[in-house]
């Protein structure tokens, strides 16, 4: 079970490159359900994950390097870019995506929690600026299939 909240970011903590990075690209074969392939640096994987906003179920499958590229030729959309930075914030991580092509400039954060009311009870850093969990238009799987894209710079 994953259970995560998002939120929309519009400025970045100091000394940003100072985190762990990685490169991600991935692609939806699927939205409903959300069936995603995801390279991050050097390794590949499938993704299965069930319908809901902040908790569900993910399942995830290692894939080589040409399964993930044939599986990508196949995909729907358009191709998402990003790079993940692990930030250290109490006792969560906080995985902030920086998105580069067609959504550059948009910056989403994610923290995962150990329960429903956990996640609940997160009080966010002074640095976010909106919480956007229930919001589909903020998922990764809507914005690869959006004709329009929201309006993250105005939120």
């Amino acid at each position: 079970m994953e259970i995560e909240r998002k939120f929309l970011i519009d400025s970045v903590p100091e000394s940003l490159e100072g985190y762990t990075k990685k490169k991600i690209e991935q692609a939806y074969l699927s939205t409903e359900p959300v069936i995603r392939v995801r390279q991050m640096d050097d390794k590949y994987f499938l993704t299965y994950k069930s319908k809901g906003m902040m908790a569900r179920v993910e399942e995830e499958f290692p894939l080589t390097k040409e399964a993930y590229e044939h599986l990508k030729a196949k995909a729907d959309g358009r191709v998402i870019t990003k790079n993940r930075y692990c930030i250290p914030y109490e006792q969560w991580t906080i995985e902030l995506d920086c998105f580069l092509g067609e959504l550059e400039g948009m910056m989403l954060a994610e923290v995962e929690f150990a329960s429903v009311e956990e996640a609940k009870e997160f009080v966010m850093p002074s640095w976010f600026k909106k919480d956007v969990t229930f919001e589909k238009e903020y998922h990764n799987s809507y914005l690869s299939q959006a004709q329009v894209l929201p309006n993250w710079r105005e939120e």
